[in-house]
C-alpha cells in the first residue's frame, strides 16, 4: 500500500514540478501556470468527499488500480496537448484519479495497520515519497526531452496499478471494510470541522509553496533550473521523513499535541523561507517541510476517529477537500505575483499556520473506535501518549 501510494502521489507532485517548464516552453504567466495546479485540484476537491461517502457504503478495492492509471494518464498527456484548454482538461482527469484513490486507500491502510500510528506513518510516507520523487522524475524526463517527452511519465502509474492490485489481493476481502457498517462511538463534527479548518490552512501554504518555491529559489539564489528543482525536492523529501516522524512522536506524546506543535514550528519556518536571502532558503524550506508534514498522517487518523461512523467521508475530506482547497488559492497567489513580486505574493503564507494553530487550541484526543469497547476503564483516556 505504501509503494502504491507513492506511485499515485508522484502525480500530485508532478503537476507543480511541470509549472516551470510550462512557463519556459509555452510562456505561461504565473497566473496561467497556477491555473494548471488549480485544474488538478478543483475536480479532486469536489469529488473526493463523494468517493469517501461511497466507500462508507461499499468496499471498492478495484478502484485503487483504476484510479492509479487515471492519475498517471492525465499528467502523461499534459505535455503533448499543445493548447491551454486541453492541458487543463487532462490535468483535471489526473486530479479525479487521485481523488478516487485516496478514501478507499486510507480505509484499506487503516484496516491493515490495525490502528497503529507508525503503520499509518509508513502509508503516508509512501505518498510523501512520491511527492519527493516527482521533481526529479519530471526533471529527468522533461529537462532532457522537453514537454513532448511527458508520455514517459505514465510508467509510475503502470507500476502503481500493479502494486495496488497485488496489495488488495494480499490483504484479503475484509481489508476494505464492510460498507454501511456502523462503528462504535459518536461522530464529533465540531472537532472534525476545527481540524479540517487547520488542514485548509496547511494546504494553502503547501500548494502555494509547491507551485512557486522552485521559481522563488531560482530568484533568491541566482541559480538555474537545478537550483529550483533542488528546492522542490527538499520540500517534498522533508515531508517523506516528517510523516514517519509524526507517527512515532504521536505514540509518545499524543496526536493532538504533535499536530499543534508542528503548526507552531511552521510559522517561523515559512517566514524565514520568504524573508531570508541566499542559499539559507534551503534550510527554511526543510524546516517548513517538517512543520507541514509531521502532522500529515495524524490528520487522517484524527479525522477518522472524530467521525467513526463516516471514516470514508472523513478520509475524503482530510485527504481531498481540505488539501485541494490549496489549489484554489494558487491562482490568487499567481495573480498577486504578476502584479507585484513573487516574494510579496508568498508573504501571506506566514500567517496561515498561525491561524491553523489557533483552530487546534483545546482539541481533545479522540478515542479510536477499536479502543472504545465495553469494559474499557476510561474511554476518554488518549490511546497515543
Amino acid at each position: 500500500m505504501s509503494l502504491g501510494h507513492a506511485c499515485v502521489d508522484v502525480y500530485q507532485g508532478a503537476v507543480a514540478a511541470l509549472v516551470p517548464y510550462f512557463v519556459a516552453e509555452r510562456a505561461y504567466s504565473y497566473a496561467a501556470a497556477s491555473g494548471v495546479v488549480l485544474a488538478a485540484s478543483l475536480l479532486s476537491s469536489l469529488v473526493q468527499p463523494l468517493f469517501g461517502a461511497l466507500t462508507d457504503r461499499w468496499a471498492m478495492p478495484w478502484l485503487l488500480p483504476l484510479s492509479a492509471l487515471a492519475a498517471g494518464a492525465g499528467v502523461a498527456l499534459s505535455g503533448v496537448t499543445g493548447s491551454y484548454a486541453p492541458t487543463l482538461a487532462v490535468v483535471a482527469v489526473s486530479g479525479v484519479g487521485v481523488a478516487a484513490y485516496h478514501p478507499e486507500a486510507a480505509r484499506v491502510a487503516r484496516a491493515v495497520a490495525r490502528g497503529r500510528h507508525t503503520a499509518m506513518g509508513w502509508f503516508s510516507f509512501g505518498g510523501n515519497a512520491g511527492f519527493a520523487l516527482a521533481p526529479a522524475l519530471v526533471f529527468a524526463v522533461v529537462a532532457t526531452g522537453g514537454l513532448r517527452a511527458s508520455p514517459l511519465l505514465i510508467v509510475p502509474a503502470l507500476v502503481g496499478a500493479a502494486l495496488c492490485a497485488a496489495a488488495v489481493r494480499a490483504a484479503g476481502p475484509g481489508a476494505g471494510g464492510t460498507g454501511g457498517s456502523v462503528a462504535v462511538g459518536e461522530d464529533d463534527w465540531g472537532s472534525f470541522l476545527r481540524l479540517s479548518g487547520a488542514v485548509v490552512c496547511r494546504s494553502v501554504v503547501f500548494v502555494g509553496l509547491s507551485t512557486f518555491v522552485s521559481l522563488y529559489a531560482r530568484e533568491r539564489t541566482g541559480g538555474g533550473e537545478a537550483a529550483g528543482t533542488a528546492a522542490l525536492v527538499v520540500l517534498y523529501a522533508g515531508g517523506a521523513v516528517g510523516s514517519l516522524a509524526g507517527g512515532r512522536l504521536a505514540e509518545r506524546y499524543g496526536r493532538t499535541a504533535v499536530v499543534r506543535r508542528s503548526y507552531a514550528l511552521t510559522v517561523p519556518a515559512v517566514a524565514g523561507l520568504v524573508l531570508v536571502p541566499g542559499p539559507a532558503v534551503y534550510v527554511f524550506v526543510a524546516l517548513t517541510s517538517a512543520g507541514l508534514y509531521v502532522p500529515f498522517s495524524l490528520h487522517i487518523t484524527l479525522g477518522q476517529d472524530f467521525l467513526p461512523r463516516r471514516a470514508g467521508t472523513a478520509s475524503g475530506v482530510t485527504l481531498g477537500l481540505t488539501v485541494s482547497v490549496g489549489g484554489l488559492a494558487a491562482p490568487a497567489l499567481g495573480a498577486l505575483a504578476d502584479a507585484t513580486s513573487l516574494r510579496t505574493a508568498l508573504l501571506p503564507l506566514v500567517a496561515l499556520p498561525a491561524l491553523g494553530r489557533l483552530l487546534l487550541c483545546g482539541l481533545r484526543e479522540p478515542v479510536p473506535p477499536q479502543e472504545a469497547a465495553p469494559g474499557r476503564a476510561d474511554p476518554q483516556e488518549p490511546v497515543a501518549r
